[in-house]
This record gives structure tokens, C-alpha cells and sequence, in this order.
């Protein structure tokens, strides 16, 4: 089997010789479910609109051979008004690329709302491609008492259809069968016609004659919506949803991170025991074990992070959270489509800035783009676990609540407001302003999301960070490690110095003191010095442009050079060496609160940079967001250090 995700612009060249079949519906039509079922991949799903923005590429394995499959994004209609919408388009049109247009079409409907879909199958079989019609959800049309008759639809459509319940597997082997017959598929005598009159009265006598009983209101989504869609109960219901996952994120996972600590400091110490040569030593505790590991402890925060995320996707709730927002977002000249691209940022920045495809104005996309990086993605979450850990004693609580879990709420809900404020500055600023595009977004029907979905959802994503841990963040801590130990210091220029050379806490501390790392956070010390940072945050801040995690490694290397035994003791004790600072700790309240904000607004991380520049084609709008980012993140942080210095901190 042969795979892959591309976006706009991309192919894959290995791919075209055998028969291309595209999947092409509305948004949350079961789409992604088909494609996942037909190719053995885990493209993600959700029980939302805007999931798919790009296009997803894999083989499906027939009795008659093979054939590529490609999930194109959701489209209500083919005039588009969305990049992600044009997308679909021009592959159609084979307009894509360098491919020819695909050989044929699956074409998914959902049952529950096949009026409203019709209107859009019309638009496909008058381009005259082979076409299957794939009905989905058939289970929910039987459930809320309505009617199909398969049959008489296909008969009515003059093209194959097949009834599929996409996450259950149900109709996937008929579907397969129909694949590998594509070339004998039935066409219809006479294309519906274009016009949307005359398309209007085709579809309503196709429905009469296939018998189509639309289903009753969903009773459960009826009585859950009266409260959810509320403007009062449903944003309190909002925030206490995301006061709660925060909750659950400190509390259920704090125990298993305790077993990976322990199981690092395990490994640390069989390093020390067993490995003689102290350069490997070093190498293999400090930057592996001290550095990688370091960040590694929290995977059980990510862990649960995505799994929450992917719950309330697949339940149906992300897009009632869009429109209720859809009124907020207004206040500052964006709709509720913004907001999904927004939501989507709180995994990663980079999927919330693609979809900004989904949006029709091009002033929207640009907005959105410029505030999507503000958003707290998970990336930051190692860092605000460790610095919260720092702050906020784990036995403090708020009423019901624990301190940590609203600390870390009041991050994520600051920078939320800060994208909403960005936003709006680019688009009155920037003469960005135009005028509202309508806000329309389906509303599914609450559904228990499939063990598989929730998955794969979570699963990506943990491979992603992963992933990131294996490249980006063993490559920074070895750097970094050579940077702490050189260059090499004598024992008789160690003990002119006063220092212990028999002691190797001392040997490690003078090691790391005097090292190229130190000279290159002095350097840079008039600027952070404001802040309260001393030269090994210094480091920390700069490894971190690369990516946010780097700054935990950083942290986690510096502390176990210094005291390899207790390195979590030695980041908490950490005090100044010298200076007018000398003997003082250096993990204040006033300095923790501004590294905090810090994170918050700084833009860390050069694959966001990277995804703005290829989503607005110029490197003008990632510089503009580097720049703007980096400068307010300085001013916000020295602001809440000087806050929390007044306060007493």
C-alpha cells in the first residue's frame, strides 16, 4: 500500500498509473471514514465541518487490481467560494497539478440531509465523469424514522449507489466491488441540468420517486442544543468545558508523569553506574536523558490533551462552539469559520493556518493567519507544566478548583483573546476590513465518535510530537550539550579558580559557568536582563525559536549538569552565580510570570513561519508576524514582571 498527504501544489508522481477515483461530498458527509476504510490509512475524521483541507492520497486493493483514492476537501457546491472549495474544482477540472482529471467519482450524500446534498450530486454527474453515489449514515435516517429506497434511487440518480455506514464497515465490501467496475458504471441519459430552478425540481422528483422520508429533529440534539446554543447558559457551559479539560489535564495525568520521571531517572542512573568514559557519560544522561527526556515526562499531558481535543470533536460539539463564537468572532470583522481555523490551532498552528482555506474572504484567511500563532498550540504545553510547577504549589486550590489547572486556563484563554485582539488589529489596521461574508455551518447531530476516530486523532498528533522530539529536539540538546562542556577546562585552572576539582556537583557547575553556552546568554543579556532572565533562560528563550519544547530541554540539561543526582531540585534551588544578583534565585515569581507571558506570544517555532509563507505566497506577512510576535512578547512580559514584582510576587 502506497500513501500520501498532499496539499495545494503537490502530487505524487508514483501514484498516477493506475485508475485515479476522487471522493467528493459536503463537509462531515462520512468522507474521510470512506477513505480511511477503503486505503487501511488514518487520514483524521471529525464530527465537523473543515477537517479536510487538503487533498489525502492512497491505493485501495480491488478484485480488478488497484486504484488510487483521493479525499478531496468538503464542498457544499461546485462554485466555490473557499481555497479549499477550488481545490476540489480544479481537480475536477484537472486544473491541478500536472494529473489529468480523475477517471471517476464517489460521490457521498448523506442520508439525513439528501435534499440539500442533491443540489451539488447534480452539479458532479453534469460534468459527465463516472459516477458513484455513496449514501452514508443510512443507520441515523432509519433511527429518526425516516425512508430511502436504495433502488429506486439509484434507478432515479441512472448512476450505481451504494448504502455505506463508513465507521462500522457496513457496505465497504459491495463498495470495493463497484470500484473494481468503475468502467461499467451506469451514466444517467440526460444530465440534470445546471440551472437552479430547473435542478430544484430534478432533485424534489428524484426524492419522490427513490420514496425519501426526510428524519424527524434529532429529540437528544433538539434538547441538548436549547442549552448549548444559548447565548447566557451556552457560554457558560463553554468556559466551564474548558475549565474542566484543563482541570482533568493537571489531575489524571500528574500520576503518570511521575512513573516517566521515574523511569528517566531510572535510566539516568544506569548511565552513570555502567557507562565509564565521561564524555559519553555526558552525552547520553545530560543531552539524551536530561535533554529529550526531559520533555518526553509530559507526554502523558499531550497524550490526554489530544484525547479530550478528539473527544469533543467526535461528539459534535467543535461546531457548536464555532457558532456560538460566531458572535464574538463578529466583534472583531471575523465569522465562525475563523474560529474552527483558530480551534484547530490549539493542537498545532500550522493544520489551524491551512484551514484558513476554509474561509471565503481573502481578508479573513490573512487575519486569521496573522493571530492563528497566539493561539497556546501544544507545543507550549511542556513549558507552562514545568514553569506553572514552579509557580504554583500543586495543594493550592481556588474554591473547587486547582490553582494550577485555572493557571493554565487563564494562559490558554489569554491567548485566545490576544488572537481575537490580533485579528482585529490587522484587519482595521491593515485595511483588511470588507464585509461579512454570511455564516453557514451544518450543525451534526450529536454522536458517540468511534474508538478507531478518536484514535487515529490522538495518535497523529502524539506522532507528530514524537516526531519532533526525534529530529528537532535530539539535534538542539547535543548542540546544546557541546555548547555547556566546551571548551575543556584543566583541573590546575579549575583549582586556581578555588574550585573543589574532587567534587563533581562543583566541577559540573564551573564546567557549565564558563562554558560557550554561558557567553552566548551573556551576550545577549541587555535584552532579557529587564525581564529577569539570566543567561541559562537566555539560552533556554533562544534554542526555542527552533521549537517551543527546546526550552524545557534546555532547562532540564542545564539543571542535570549542575547537579546530575537531583536536576529537578537544582532547577528549582537554581541561583545567580554571580553579579548583583549573586546568591539569589533565579526562578522568582516575577520571572516565572514573565517567561509565561512570553511563551505566550512569541512566535517559536519556524514550521509556523514556513506554512505562512507558503499559504500567502510572500515572505512579507511571516516577517510581519515574527516581528510583531517577538516585540510583544517582550513588552507583555516585562509588564507582568513588573505587575508581579508591585503585587509582592
Amino acid at each position: 500500500m502506497t500513501a500520501g498527504c498532499h496539499g495545494v501544489g503537490e502530487t505524487d508522481e508514483t501514484l498516477t498509473t493506475e485508475p485515479r477515483i476522487a471522493l467528493v461530498g459536503s463537509p462531515n458527509s462520512g468522507k474521510t471514514s470512506i477513505f480511511n476504510g477503503l486505503t487501511g490509512l488514518n487520514a483524521k475524521t471529525g464530527n465537523y465541518p473543515g477537517v479536510t483541507v487538503s487533498r489525502f492520497i492512497g491505493t485501495c486493493r480491488t478484485g480488478g487490481g488497484g486504484c488510487v483514492v483521493e479525499d478531496l476537501p468538503g464542498t457544499y457546491s461546485l462554485d466555490p467560494v473557499s481555497p479549499d472549495e477550488q481545490i476540489t474544482v480544479d481537480v475536477l477540472d484537472g486544473r491541478q497539478d500536472r494529473a489529468a482529471r480523475p477517471d471517476a467519482l464517489l460521490v457521498m450524500v448523506d442520508a439525513t440531509t439528501l435534499r440539500r446534498s442533491l443540489g451539488l450530486v447534480a452539479q458532479i454527474l453534469a460534468r459527465g465523469l463516472p459516477a458513484c453515489v455513496v449514501v452514508t449514515f443510512m443507520d441515523e435516517l432509519t433511527s429518526r424514522q425516516g425512508h430511502l429506497d436504495i433502488d429506486a434511487f439509484a434507478q432515479a440518480l441512472g448512476v450505481p449507489v451504494v448504502a455505506v455506514i463508513g465507521h462500522r464497515g457496513h457496505g465497504m465490501g459491495q463498495l470495493r466491488e463497484q470500484l473494481a467496475s468503475w468502467q461499467t458504471w451506469t451514466s444517467p441519459p440526460l444530465a440534470p441540468s445546471t440551472e437552479p430552478a430547473e435542478r430544484d425540481a430534478w432533485a424534489e422528483s428524484v426524492l419522490a420517486f427513490a420514496g425519501y422520508r426526510a428524519p424527524e429533529l434529532h429529540r437528544i440534539t433538539r434538547r441538548i442544543d436549547a442549552v448549548l446554543l444559548h447565548p447566557l447558559w451556552g457560554t457558560v457551559v463553554f468556559f466551564a468545558v474548558m475549565m474542566l479539560f484543563f482541570q482533568t489535564v493537571f489531575t489524571f495525568a500528574a500520576p503518570l508523569q511521575g512513573y516517566v520521571e521515574s523511569l528517566f531517572g531510572w535510566l539516568s542512573g544506569l548511565v552513570a553506574e555502567h557507562v565509564g568514559n565521561r564524555w559519553l557519560s555526558g552525552l547520553l544522561g545530560d543531552a539524551l536523558i536530561g535533554g529529550v527526556g526531559g520533555v518526553l515526562v509530559f507526554v502523558p499531558q499531550i497524550l490526554l490533551l489530544f484525547l479530550l481535543l478528539a473527544l469533543l470533536e467526535g461528539v459534535g460539539y467543535m461546531s457548536r462552539a464555532a457558532f456560538l463564537m460566531d458572535r464574538v468572532m463578529a466583534r472583531v470583522g471575523l465569522e465562525g469559520r475563523a474560529f474552527v481555523a483558530l480551534l484547530s490551532s490549539f493542537a498545532c498552528a500550522i493544520p489551524g493556518i491551512m484551514a484558513t482555506r476554509t474561509l471565503p474572504s481573502a481578508k479573513d484567511r490573512l487575519a486569521t493567519m496573522m493571530a492563528a500563532p497566539l493561539i497556546t498550540c501544544s507545543a507550549r504545553l511542556p513549558v507552562y507544566i514545568l514553569l506553572i510547577s514552579l509557580l504554583v504549589d500543586p495543594s493550592d486550590h481556588i474554591g473547587p478548583f486547582g490553582a494550577q489547572g485555572l493557571t493554565m486556563f487563564g494562559l490558554y484563554l489569554l491567548g485566545a483573546v490576544s488572537a481575537m485582539l490580533a485579528a482585529w488589529a490587522f484587519k482595521k489596521i491593515g485595511d483588511l476590513r470588507g464585509p461579512l461574508v454570511p455564516f453557514y455551518m451544518e450543525m451534526p447531530p450529536y454522536r458517540l465518535p468511534a474508538p478507531r476516530s478518536v484514535l487515529i486523532a490522538m495518535g497523529t498528533s502524539a506522532q507528530a510530537f514524537l516526531r519532533k522530539c526525534s529530529t528537532i529536539i535530539v539535534a538542539t540538546s547535543i548542540g546544546l550539550w557541546l555548547l555547556l562542556n566546551l571548551p575543556l577546562h584543566s583541573v590546575a585552572q579549575m583549582r586556581a579558580d578555588g574550585i573543589d576539582t574532587a567534587n563533581p556537583t562543583a566541577v559540573a557547575a564551573y564546567t557549565v559557568d564558563h562554558s560557550y553556552a554561558a557567553d552566548l546568554g551573556r551576550l545577549v543579556a541587555p535584552v532579557y536582563d529587564p525581564l529577569g532572565f539570566d543567561w541559562r533562560i537566555n539560552v533556554g528563550v533562544m534554542s526555542a525559536q527552533a521549537a517551543r519544547e527546546t526550552f524545557v530541554a534546555t532547562l532540564g540539561q542545564v539543571a542535570a549538569a549542575e547537579d546530575p543526582e537531583h536536576p529537578k531540585a537544582a532547577l528549582r534551588d537554581m541561583t545567580y552565580p554571580d553579579g548583583p544578583r549573586a546568591g539569589q534565585r533565579v526562578f522568582t515569581a516575577p520571572t516565572i510570570a514573565a517567561l509565561l507571558v512570553y511563551f505566550v506570544y512569541a512566535l517559536q517555532c519556524m514550521a509556523t513561519v514556513a506554512v505562512i509563507r507558503r499559504e500567502t505566497g510572500t515572505w512579507k506577512w511571516p516577517a510581519i508576524a515574527f516581528t510583531y510576535l517577538t516585540g510583544l512578547a517582550w513588552l507583555m512580559a516585562y509588564l507582568a514582571a513588573t505587575v508581579t514584582s508591585a503585587l509582592g510576587g
